[in-house]
């Protein structure tokens, strides 16, 4: 066995980048039998240098992108940094100068993906990305390689953990969300800014990568509706139960006859699916095959290690390639062009929380309004009556988006109706 020495640039050194250092640190030994050669992490770039004198070998260290992409004897950038720019610009130039590229970086391959992927066919290189979507859980390879004998027609998943957790304590606890996001933010699970979680950008970005892959077919995060669980309450979550539903926050993808759905936003799921029973931080990829059926991928969706073993896969995968001269051999998959649909075209089930004056006739007023539009009530149940205000609660049968919505724009401005509570689809 050849034992030559396969040398890695690291930029960035955070929770990701220290994952990544200390799992190749700890393998060394192994390294020449899983992979055919030696790993060595030979420079860092951060922007502190002083800040990890103690943790790694001073020489190692480097604040500069020149030392990097102008070393002829780095083989392989590891970009952990995070965020558009200058991630990829440093992509870019290092894949034009024949280095190969492992990324963690969700935001710039939800974005710019495909265009990375083109350089990368270009120049005979790698660029691999798994740890870009549900951290440690393997996703991105089994979709390109382990189910390509599929037609892939739907993907969804729960792939936030922060989300996952404040809807977990909301549940088990009964915790409004104000007060689950703020134990999440005291664990260390949400960003002191958490807008890019609890508004759905970040499972956005992830699913978009995801339909991707699937369907073959370029979806960036700009085709992804994205709503968020800041409006979930305690008790839609109680009236979800009793309906035998749990409420997760959830990435559907969807290859139709009429296009590709893509949208992330909270969803009553039936308690028998298999992502109902995801918890805490936990991420969860259920996907739906003509030939395998229904597989679905569990594990750590974030954090040092979990992100890393993801990363550090990818690193093993390119210094195989070289090893055995075959790098470049699964790029971009996307050989299809199909359409993105617009929100208003596809179709749900929705619950609806509202508040209505208890007088005659406001029932039938409401039935009435919505069957003008083409929906078709399901369910409709009083919950709570509080002098002349009645509570109710009504689940549709499947409707288009828009019809449902224009019937919603015209109910809420209805002198019977004093509150609309609560709008969230339902998936069967």
């Amino acid at each position: 066995m050849n034992q030559n020495i396969r040398k890695i640039a690291l930029l960035g050194m955070g929770t990701v980048g220290g994952g990544v250092y200390k799992i190749i640190e700890k393998q060394k030994d192994q390294m020449v039998c899983k992979v055919g050669s030696e790993l060595e992490i030979s420079k860092i770039l951060v922007r502190n240098k002083g800040k990890y004198v103690d943790k790694v070998a001073p020489e190692k260290l480097t604040d500069q992108w020149s030392e990097i992409i102008n070393d002829d004897s780095i083989d392989m950038i590891v970009e952990v940094m995070g965020g558009i720019e200058p991630a990829g610009t440093y992509i870019k130039e290092a894949l034009q100068k024949g280095k190969h590229v492992v990324t963690a970086n969700k935001d710039l391959m939800a974005v710019q993906g495909h265009e990375l992927l083109e350089i990368a066919k270009e120049n005979k290189c790698d660029l691999l990305f798994e740890a870009a979507v549900a951290g440690g859980i393997p996703i991105i390879r089994p979709l390109k390689q382990c189910l390509g004998g599929n037609e892939i027609t739907e993907v969804m998943g729960i792939i936030n953990g922060t989300t996952n957790f404040i809807l977990t304590k909301m549940t088990e606890d009964g915790m409004e969300f104000a007060d689950a996001l703020q134990l999440a933010t005291d664990l260390g699970y949400a960003e002191a800014d958490p807008t890019a979680d609890i508004e759905g950008y970040d499972a956005g970005r992830k699913l978009a990568i995801l339909a991707s892959i699937a369907f073959h077919s370029p979806v960036t995060f700009h085709d992804v509706y994205t709503e968020g669980i800041s409006k979930i309450t305690a008790k839609d979550i109680r009236y979800a139960h009793e309906l035998g539903c749990e409420i997760k926050l959830l990435g559907i993808a969807k290859n139709t006859e009429n296009g590709i759905e893509v949208k992330v936003h909270p969803t009553m799921i039936p308690s028998s699916h298999p992502l109902a029973s995801v918890k805490d931080s936990f991420n969860a990829v259920f996907i739906h095959g003509d030939a395998v059926d229904d597989a679905m991928f569990y594990g750590r969706g974030a954090g040092e290690m979990p992100t890393g073993s993801a990363v550090v896969g990818d690193i093993i995968d390119v210094a195989r390639n070289m090893h055995f001269h075959c790098n470049g051999r699964i790029g971009c998959s996307c050989y299809k062009k199909i359409p993105v649909k617009d929100i208003g075209e596809t179709k749900s089930s929705y619950y609806v929380r509202m508040k209505l004056e208890d007088r005659a006739g406001t029932l039938a007023a409401l039935a009435g309004l919505f069957g003008s539009n083409n929906v078709s009530i399901s369910m409709l149940l009083q919950k709570t009556k509080q002098g002349n205000t009645a509570e109710v609660v009504i689940v549709t049968y499947d409707v288009l988006e828009k019809q449902f919505m224009d019937s919603m724009t015209v109910i809420s401005t209805m002198s019977m109706v004093k509150e609309v509570s609560s709008i969230i689809r339902v998936y069967h």
